[in-house]
């Protein structure tokens, strides 16, 4: 009942806040991470569908993720605020962007190529 399918990651300089979810849509884990912890937390997770709001850093995190087997799918920032539950902060943003990446009418950024 705790197999995570879903991880909402809040992107940032430094520190990434990260919501990881069951099938049930539950919240089974919550983490902080430093930017040099990011891919071993990663690596460590079972594939799952990972949820990122499109900024700058987002194509570089996705193609990493893809690498490891992760589904990656992006998210323009407007889309993700409806989401947001109480005050603005990095945790109850991550958890928006893991219950946007579920929904079936939400819209996606394709990731860009490296080419």
């Amino acid at each position: 009942m705790n197999k995570i399918t879903t991880i909402g990651l809040d992107l940032a300089k430094n520190v990434f806040h990260v919501i990881c979810c069951n099938e049930h849509d539950k919240v089974v884990r919550k983490k902080i991470l430093r930017r040099r912890e990011v891919i071993l937390f990663f690596t460590q997770m079972p594939p799952s569908l990972v949820g990122m709001e499109t900024c700058s850093g987002a194509r570089y995190w996705a193609h990493q993720f893809t690498a490891l087997g992760h589904q990656v799918k992006l998210i323009p920032a407007q889309f993700v605020k409806p989401f947001v539950q109480g005050n603005k902060n990095d945790y109850n943003d991550a958890l928006a962007i893991a219950e946007a990446v579920v929904r079936p009418s939400m819209r996606f950024v394709a990731p860009k190529t490296t080419a």
